[in-house]
């Protein structure tokens, strides 16, 4: 199994706890945030969501700027936001050769760019997007909502 074939397997193994974390998050409480410093619960989400639109279009053209969208006003909108460009990002892979694997890539944010091997890139952003799940799996309780099985069962989903 390449390296390219390993990754879309692990982002495909990964898809239904995302879904599962962002389905979870009550409508009102969109806003929740604990503590000022965090992001809220809406905007959380969102990042998960534009991460696979930046991803999107690193494997389409090499390089894009993140993409500055305000995040949507529903929960509904966010998940299928997310599904949409996770499909995407996941339908290209699966189209790259090992020369697009490996070329290179550029995000830039603000003044500031990460440049590196497609490869890495999209590593780097499952990571970053697991680790973002992670953040808002937190969330969940406080919120009055459960925490879905993920890794395992959860003290609220048994995951069967």
């Amino acid at each position: 199994m390449s390296t390219r074939e390993f990754c879309i397997a692990r982002r495909k193994a990964e898809y239904p706890a995302f879904v599962k974390v962002l389905k979870a998050i009550p409508q009102a409480k969109m806003g929740h945030q604990p503590d000022p410093k965090a992001r809220s619960a809406g905007d959380l989400a969102w990042v998960l969501a534009v991460e696979e639109l930046a991803l999107l279009g690193i494997l389409e053209t090499g390089a894009v700027a993140w993409p500055d969208a305000k995040t949507p006003a529903t929960v509904d909108e966010i998940v299928a936001t997310f599904e949409k460009n996770a499909a995407a990002v996941t339908a290209k892979m699966e189209k790259l050769d090992d020369a697009g694997w490996k070329k290179a890539g550029k995000l830039m944010m603000g003044e500031g760019a990460w440049e590196d091997s497609i490869d890495n890139m999209a590593w780097g952003f499952l990571f970053d997007a697991i680790h973002h799940r992670g953040q808002l799996s937190t969330y969940l309780r406080p919120m009055g909502s459960k925490v879905p099985a993920i890794y395992g069962p959860s003290a609220d989903d048994t995951g069967q």
